[in-house]
């Protein structure tokens, strides 16, 4: 019997965007994980995550790197013993109610974590508009040598950012609700700004498990197949961070003891919401629990078809 050839045949392709020194994003001519119609083998990236302060950071995940946590570039040390492609810093200690880090001492920390892995970095500031527009500057003027992927530029905050990231010639994460027009339109502010596609990251919020996966799921994918029929400014990397799921309480409840081991069930979750991303089309994914990571990491090696 004949079996009658579904692939699909696309007129785009996603660009590609270099991060750290000598690392690629992006290159699919195709939907993930379809070997049969994508040529491209390039397998997806996992970012582990990394905090400088660890108030209000769930102590059940902190308590999974065996101490390394309290030191950032340890932190960032065991990921990369894990095999993880990518470090994603989130300096919550620039925030005053939180730590004491000024904006030098950050970008001193961001050098220090870059030397010391050799891995892309993408850093995100504390959430504060007007503290990360200050520290993402003296982080662009101070670390040269490797591209960084700053984040995030949104649409009321962009240029600041934008002018970090053109300046010390790093790349740049533009950030859209669930909305795949304004996600198109986040590209073409950048660009219109002065950043370079190739510098751009696209994160269209990964909903969690439980909280939304199935519409985020239909956004991610729609852009993907957006971007494949030819849809230029939509053809720029998808980043999705899959550790919201530690936001969802029935994967964090320590007290039913019905819903079993706390710390498997997170990780399942965790787990749940990355393949979501990746089969939806992202490029990058970043990951909170070591065991969720190396999961991933081995599902995302299986599937590239090879």
């Amino acid at each position: 019997m004949k079996i009658p050839d579904v692939s699909e045949k696309y007129q785009g392709r996603i660009g590609e965007a270099p991060l750290g020194s000598g690392y690629i994003a992006g290159g699919a001519d195709g939907m993930p994980f379809l070997s049969f119609e994508s040529a491209s083998k390039r397998r997806v990236m996992i970012a582990g995550e990394v905090v400088d302060d660890l108030t209000d950071y769930p102590e059940l995940a902190a308590s999974m790197f065996d101490g390394r946590q309290k030191d950032p570039t340890e932190w960032a040390m065991m990921w990369r013993s894990l095999g993880m492609d990518m470090i994603c810093l989130r300096l919550k200690g620039v925030d005053p109610d939180k730590g004491k880090r000024t904006p030098k001492q950050a970008a001193e920390l961001v050098k220090r974590i870059a030397d010391a892995t050799q891995l892309p970095l993408i850093v995100y500031g504390c959430g504060t508009p007007e503290i990360d527009n200050e520290v993402m500057r003296a982080i662009g003027e101070s670390v040269k040598g490797t591209k960084l992927i700053l984040g995030k530029a949104d649409e009321d905050e962009y240029k600041t950012i934008s002018s970090a990231a053109i300046a010390g010639d790093h790349s740049l994460i533009a950030f859209s609700n669930l909305d795949l027009n304004l996600a198109k339109q986040m590209n073409i502010i950048l660009t219109d700004f002065g950043v370079q596609r190739n510098d751009i990251l696209m994160d269209p919020l990964m909903a969690p498990l439980g909280m939304g996966l199935d519409y985020s799921y239909s956004v991610n994918e729609r852009i993907r197949l957006a971007a494949l029929s030819n849809d230029k400014m939509l053809q720029i990397p998808m980043i999705c961070d899959a550790t919201g799921a530690w936001d969802v309480g029935d994967a964090v409840n320590d007290e039913d003891k019905e819903l079993g081991d706390v710390r498997s069930r997170v990780t399942w979750w965790e787990t749940m919401t990355a393949m979501a991303a990746m089969v939806s089309g992202a490029d990058i994914v970043i990951m909170r629990g070591p065991g969720a990571a190396d999961m991933i990491l081995g599902y995302a090696e299986e599937l590239r078809g090879e």
